[in-house]
């Protein structure tokens, strides 16, 4: 998989034109970890030669979601033309590399492939091409271009090249994919591709072939749906004489029911699981076990042990299937395992928004009760809300098993009374539960600690009473025990 003494050098080459997905992140991660465990370098590149559909806001989107994962590059350009050539040293502050910034790299190949012949101007139309097409499809024949322009002695009076074609050699194109083992493709099929509009734009695959060979990338590992795209790729390292890079194409991911990716998956992005509440050692857990085994059952990897245990070889063939319940149950996992500072802090933004304000202590208490019921951040702020504003509720609540109201309001005016005995320093969760457990075994723990429970959440269904109690404090305590008793007085 890797030749002894090679210095590995993947690439993560992502288009701006849309926002940064499941696929992408996972193919980031592989590469990353790839990189990292043969002591390599790990590139992003911006391909960006779409210039209608690239957006900055894209590309600033993909930094921050691989940031925030943790995968950082090692890599940025720096461009010098010494002695005729290119050569890419590195910057302090690193990349991304751009494809628009590079234009004039692409441009002498361009240019090199057109003085040899291997290249040439196309003047057919659009209008032309798609009636080829249709007359090729009628005859039951794969559509491609038919090589009119292949063989003119000079350009067509008064007519403008419309685009610039590789002359494809009718060839068997064959690799040996890490994952997939031999491929091969008949090149006979492809015509004669489109290399660029003109020689201030290239297209995908001429750009990322140029630059592949120019940054030295050892392996490209990328996701199954570029197959098509590698046999191209790799004509035009052949006629360039490039070298020819290993390859390995990653398993699509599926949808639940194992069909195509849903646009409700394929179409959130990566930022959306952050704003959703899932936290980044989740979503890199998450994401290597899409299409990839582990030689034991274990299911909870962090980055660093990744890059021990990582294995290209146990990358699967088959599509990844989607399972939210496995990446929810992740990130409780990790939620019950997370020191609650770590935890208070990736709450903050949260926090934030909510406008929620309280002592650090106190936040601090609510996260060691919540902890365990929480799957996303969010649920923290929405199964703590009752700790930051009492919700209004009905009286009838605060009733065990439709025990009759005035019983309910003498036992809430004793726990009332053993609550305010309590001094404030000592208002902790042992010294509660002491003050109301003589009371408890004479009246019933029911009778005492349910009425309790609904008095400070409002709450059907909530956490530990004595602990919601030590996290409110004594003051706002005793504030909802007086709100309860106003409520069955009023109810009278």
């Amino acid at each position: 998989m890797v030749i002894p003494g090679t210095k590995v050098r993947v690439r993560l080459a992502p288009s701006p034109t849309g926002q940064i997905h499941l696929g992408t992140a996972r193919t980031a991660l592989f590469n990353w970890l790839f990189a990292r465990q043969n002591n390599g370098v790990f590139i992003l590149r911006i391909e960006d030669t779409d210039r209608e559909r690239s957006e900055k806001k894209y590309e600033e989107e993909i930094i921050e979601g691989l940031k925030w994962l943790g995968l950082n590059w090692d890599e940025g350009p720096d461009f010098e033309r010494r002695n005729g050539k290119w050569l890419i040293t590195s910057k302090g502050d690193f990349g991304p590399y751009r494809q628009s910034e590079r234009g004039s790299i692409y441009k002498k190949y361009l240019e090199e492939l057109l003085r040899e012949k291997k290249a040439y101007y196309c003047y057919c139309t659009k209008e032309e091409l798609e009636a080829e097409r249709q007359e090729m499809i009628s005859q039951g024949l794969p559509p491609k271009y038919s090589g009119h322009c292949r063989n003119l002695n000079q350009p067509p009076k008064d007519l403008k090249p419309q685009v610039i074609r590789f002359l494809t050699p009718e060839v068997k194109v064959e690799f040996n994919d890490l994952i997939r083992g031999k491929t091969v493709f008949d090149a006979n099929l492809f015509g004669d591709l489109i290399i660029a509009k003109d020689l201030e734009e290239p297209l995908y695959n001429f750009a990322a072939t140029v630059d592949d060979e120019l940054m030295k990338i050892t392996h490209v590992i990328r996701g199954e749906d570029h197959l098509s795209n590698t046999p191209k790729q790799i004509l035009f390292q052949k006629v360039l004489g490039f070298k020819e890079p290993a390859y390995a194409h990653l398993p699509l991911i599926l949808s639940p029911d194992r069909s195509k990716m849903s646009k409700r998956y394929a179409e959130t992005s990566l930022l959306e699981y952050r704003r959703g509440g899932y936290l980044p050692e989740t979503m890199v857990n998450f994401l290597v076990l899409l299409g990839w085994h582990p030689k034991d059952n274990q299911e909870i990897f962090s980055l660093t042990n990744l890059i021990k245990e990582f294995d290209l070889k146990r990358v699967q063939k088959a599509g990844a299937v989607m399972n939210t319940r496995k990446l929810e149950w992740l990130n409780s996992h990790y939620f019950k395992e997370m020191q609650t500072e770590t935890i208070l802090e990736r709450l903050k933004p949260f926090l934030t928004a909510g406008k929620i304000s309280a002592p650090e202590e106190t936040l601090k208490k609510i996260i060691e009760i919540e902890r365990g019921r929480m799957k996303t951040l969010k649920d923290f702020m929405s199964g703590a809300s009752f700790f930051f504003k009492l919700p209004d509720y009905d009286v009838s609540l605060l009733s065990w098993k439709q025990e009759p109201m005035p019983k309910v309001k003498t036992t809430l005016e004793k726990v009332l009374a053993l609550i305010q005995e309590i001094r404030q320093e000592e208002f902790t969760h042992a010294l509660i539960l002491k003050s109301l457990s003589e009371l408890a075994e004479k009246e019933g723990r029911g009778e005492v600690f349910w009425p309790l429970r609904a008095a400070l959440s409002g709450l059907k269904a909530s956490p530990d009473p004595v602990a919601i109690g030590e996290a409110l404090g004594k003051e706002e305590t005793i504030r909802r025990l007086k709100i309860a008793l106003s409520k069955l007085n009023e109810s009278r």
